[in-house]
């Protein structure tokens, strides 16, 4: 027990070290570490009120208002602290336990110096190889902020998956895979096959890629702008007529295919270890992909070469996906299967999306309505990629990404919306307003003298 008292404390000096060597001045500091046992959880949390919001809090703990912290009254806070939490695992709502508390005088609270440390463990009922873990805490909301994180387990049985918090991290959803020994891989060579594939958490990394994609607002908005002039042809320098059915399916399946084989061959090369780029630059160039995408849906910038331009930054969106991949610490072998069912799960997401988004956009190429959500399309991804591409050089936040997530939490009702737009868009005029064509039918043969004064490679 003593390993793991040491492990929280060191993880608590090295991601809130220094706190308490400023007075705090206006917020409630509550920092959470969560430490990860079998079947069990034990978390530390520290809590530092600023100065302007400690008489609060020592109100609330000294209920006698006498100026002294009783252990009943420290007792009573500690509780109420616990309270305050939402603690779920798998679904399933279960109560912390008090460990222990400190408090500190009422004098150095008031200084904004006091720490307050309440220790608690959460047992786990026994559960499914894959366990989600979720932590909301809920004290005195209007003055705080909040801080959460896990220890990297010691146990190797235990390893996480994935980390997920909410804007400001008073919600915290942890993913983790809790294996059996390494031993019961043994066994008949009918259950081998299984059993491997749970020791590599085959379904987990699965749906991580799945996730990643779900969650990854960029990668989705380059695949999305990338498909937003695939139904259409390409006439000079501007954007015309729709293409035939069969045409704009072969072209979004290429864009598709290319995006994937490019993504998979710097995901395998950098999660060997063969390819090594740091975080910031790979960032930036996703950025500048979206842009440059969103440049050619507005003008024709490489028309015919969409699949190319897809594998050429399939390559750089794979470092970053090679990047959460890296992040769970899988041996070398591992990462072969690893690999494949994070790969797996990235191109299902891929693919739901597209054939969500997909119907869509070929029934409004065909009307006057798709110029509106082309250029409107583009514009936005445009704008997001700038600001993206500003806030990643420069470090700083920016309001992007709060906007383009809350779309994105929204995009089912967005997809469903835009089918039934498309749907109505059938009953408009069918003559497009692209180029300087009109056309009123497709299967209508333009007129002999525009052929005439047409070259033979705008034929084409």
């Amino acid at each position: 027990m003593r390993w793991k008292n040491t492990a929280i404390a060191a993880a608590c000096f090295l991601l809130f070290g220094g706190v308490a060597l400023a007075h705090r001045v206006d917020e409630y500091l509550q920092a959470t570490i969560i430490s990860l046992q079998a079947n069990q959880a034990q978390a530390s949390m520290r809590l530092i009120p600023g100065v302007l919001v400690a008489p609060s809090v020592i109100d609330a703990i000294d209920r006698n208002h006498d100026g002294v912290f009783s252990e009943s009254e420290q007792r009573a806070y500690a509780q109420r602290v616990l309270g305050d939490l939402s603690i779920t695992i798998d679904g399933k709502t279960i109560s912390p336990q008090l460990i222990s508390w400190s408090f500190p005088a009422a004098a150095q609270m008031r200084e904004g110096l006091g720490e307050i440390q309440i220790e608690y463990s959460v047992e786990l009922p026994p559960g499914a190889q894959h366990r989600a873990l979720t932590l909301a805490n809920y004290h005195l909301n209007p003055s705080s902020v909040y801080l959460m994180n896990v220890v990297v387990p010691q146990d190797p049985n235990i390893r996480i998956v994935a980390q997920k918090r909410n804007e400001v991290q008073s919600v915290y959803e942890l993913d983790y895979q809790q294996t059996s020994a390494v031993g019961a891989l043994s066994g008949s060579s009918t259950g081998r096959l299984p059993a491997w594939l749970n020791h590599i958490q085959f379904a987990s990394l699965f749906r991580l890629g799945m996730r990643h994609i779900a969650e990854g607002t960029d990668h989705l908005l380059f695949l999305l702008v990338l498909l937003l002039p695939a139904p259409l042809l390409a006439i000079g320098s501007r954007w015309n007529r729709p293409a035939s059915i069969h045409r704009g399916l072969l072209r979004v399946l290429g864009i598709v295919t290319a995006f994937t084989v490019g993504h998979s061959i710097t995901l395998t090369l950098a999660a060997m270890n063969l390819a090594h780029v740091r975080e910031q630059p790979v960032e930036v160039l996703i950025a500048v992909s979206i842009l440059v995408t969103a440049a050619h849906a507005l003008r024709p910038l490489f028309p015919g070469k969409e699949a190319w331009i897809a594998a050429f930054f399939g390559l750089i969106h794979g470092l970053a996906f090679a990047a959460t991949l890296d992040r769970l610490g899988l041996a070398r072998w591992e990462r072969v299967a690893g690999i494949l069912a994070f790969n797996l799960g990235i191109e299902t997401m891929q693919m739901i999306v597209v054939a969500v988004i997909l119907p869509s956009l070929m029934l409004m190429s065909r009307t006057r309505a798709y110029p509106v959500i082309q250029v409107g399309g583009a514009v936005f991804a445009g704008v997001a990629s700038l600001g993206w591409i500003v806030g990643r050089l420069l470090d700083i936040p920016t309001p992007v990404d709060t906007i383009v997530e809350a779309i994105a939490h929204h995009a089912l009702w967005a997809a469903a919306g835009l089918f039934l737009v498309s749907l109505a868009c059938r009953y408009l005029p069918a003559e497009r307003p692209y180029g300087s064509h009109r056309i009123a039918q497709d299967t209508l043969l333009p007129n002999l003298p525009e052929m005439r004064q047409t070259s033979p490679r705008q034929i084409l």
